[in-house]
């Protein structure tokens, strides 16, 4: 499958007891690779991303495993682990668009290094929280510079009858960095004079891969 479309694997083994796909389930996923900055530009392989999706009828599921030079974190946010402005610091992000038909309507999602989370609907610029339901759990590897965030969000928060033959649109982002300049990356490039990671026009497609053996 080209780089340039992004697949989500249909999972039908069981869930782990945390409620997210088991290390089997992912292995056997498309695997989306970015280390480039927001521009398309200034390569960075220690920065490098990975994003794998699987899909159920009701959530859809994201694996993102990310390269670092450093960690940044906020130490502070609700009691549920939600922070508003989340991208000043270090974040793994992914815009969904589940109706392409209105462009700049779409759901954002960004989970950090040490857990905390923000989900956002996003209509003209105009950002409102979603209340999506999204799940999410992270894993430092420091001997490796690497650190995980797995996503489990609901299907309900994100259209109201899930059609696995549609084709959504998507972009995946990530921000390092304590202070400017920072690593703004992106999967498809956004190519704004500064980073900006809300140009829908550069969303790809994501297509929802059928399983050739059912449960």
């Amino acid at each position: 499958m080209s780089q340039d479309t992004a697949v989500a694997t249909e999972l039908t083994s069981p869930l782990d007891g945390a409620g997210f796909p088991d290390s089997i389930a992912w292995n056997k996923t498309h695997t989306l690779v970015f280390n480039t900055d927001w521009t398309g530009e200034n390569t960075d392989p220690q920065r490098e991303t990975e994003v794998r999706l699987l899909w159920t009828p009701s959530s859809i599921y994201l694996k993102f495993r990310a390269r670092y030079r450093t960690i940044t974190v906020f130490d502070d946010a609700d009691s549920s682990g939600r922070r508003d402005h989340l991208w000043d610091r270090d974040v793994v992000e992914v815009f969904l668009q589940p109706d392409p038909s209105v462009p700049h309507r779409y759901k954002e999602f960004e989970v950090a290094p040490n857990g905390l989370w923000i989900d956002l609907d996003i209509d003209h610029a105009q950002l409102r929280n979603l209340k999506s339901g999204m799940q999410c759990r992270v894993a430092l590897d420091q001997p490796m510079n690497t650190w995980t965030a797995e996503l489990a969000i609901p299907m309900k928060a994100l259209t109201e009858n899930f059609q696995p033959d549609a084709t959504w649109r998507l972009n995946f982002f990530r921000v390092e960095g304590a202070s400017e300049p920072r690593f703004y990356s992106a999967w498809r490039p956004t190519k704004t004079p500064q980073p900006n990671f809300h140009v829908p026009e550069a969303f790809a497609p994501l297509i929802f891969q059928r399983s050739t053996r059912r449960p």
